[in-house]
């Protein structure tokens, strides 16, 4: 487990905070001592989860709204202290066939999982390289590196994230300002409602994906996957299989029908809904 004593006192700000990783995130560091403070697109949500953690600093956050993301650091900074941690936590996945899914759906998936993610990074980065210390953690994706049928353009954010935050890392090796990605396998979140997961394969919990983060606050590392076997799948797949072997292997545990036939559309339909911005 991860020590508190690393983490207290930290100034921490989760985005997509008031639900699912987010959540289970903002309270494992709160826990740990850290000061954190949570903003989400759904002023209710956000309002309901940060009383409910009991946090000084919360509210709604649109994080394609970079005029909007740097007043809610400032807000941030000025009441609890220079920002140690970004955790860019936000992001969307509707599942679709690609070819039916609408353009302002693709765009809106981007816009959150990619925009989002860099409006984050540079405005966290603009705040910590002139101190020379700080850390950015992107929730990334196994589906960066797993192509998915029904989840294409997703799997294109997830992919993105992960090259962006390996050239940031790259580029500010010297600064002492880390950038991290964790690479959650399918977790126990509205993401996947309705979804059976991977074949033989456990999900992870949100609490799995927070201690992650708490991990890589302590100490960083370029890419950490959750699960475990998970990620040592993907790895050794990429690795050792052509590409038809690893996409085969894929079939083998379902995911070429995971997001598309083997669906309860029911049970995923408020989550879809909210993900396409319908639920106004």
């Amino acid at each position: 487990m991860t020590s508190a004593a690393s983490i207290a006192g930290k100034v921490v700000v989760i985005t997509g905070g008031a639900r699912g990783i987010g959540f289970a995130t903002a309270r494992r560091l709160r826990d740990l001592g850290a000061q954190v403070a949570i903003g989400d697109v759904d002023e209710a949500k956000v309002k309901e989860a940060g009383a409910d953690l009991g946090l000084e600093v919360y509210g709604k956050l649109d994080v394609t709204d970079p005029d909007g993301f740097a007043t809610f650091l400032d807000e941030v900074e000025r009441r609890l202290g220079p920002l140690d941690v970004l955790v860019n936590n936000a992001g969307i996945m509707p599942a679709n066939p690609f070819v039916e899914e609408p353009d302002r759906v693709t765009r809106r998936i981007l816009d959150i999982n990619v925009y989002g993610v860099a409006v984050g990074s540079k405005l966290a980065a603009q705040r910590m390289v002139p101190r020379g210390r700080g850390t950015v953690i992107n929730i990334a994706s196994l589906a960066g590196e797993t192509p998915t049928p029904g989840l294409a353009t997703y799997c294109a954010s997830k992919a993105a994230v992960l090259a962006l935050t390996d050239s940031l890392r790259v580029e500010y090796r010297t600064s002492g300002v880390r950038f991290c990605a964790v690479l959650p396998t399918f977790t126990n979140t509205e993401l996947i409602a309705g979804t059976a997961g991977a074949k033989g394969l456990k999900n992870a919990e949100p609490s799995d994906i927070a201690e992650a983060v708490a991990k890589l606050i302590t100490t960083p590392r370029p890419r950490v996957a959750v699960t475990r076997a998970a990620g040592l799948l993907v790895s050794l797949t990429k690795r050792l299989l052509p590409r038809a072997g690893g996409e085969y292997l894929a079939r083998r545990f379902g995911l070429e029908h995971t997001f598309l036939d083997d669906v309860d559309q029911e049970a995923r339909r408020a989550y879809e809904q909210r993900a396409r911005g319908l639920d106004n």
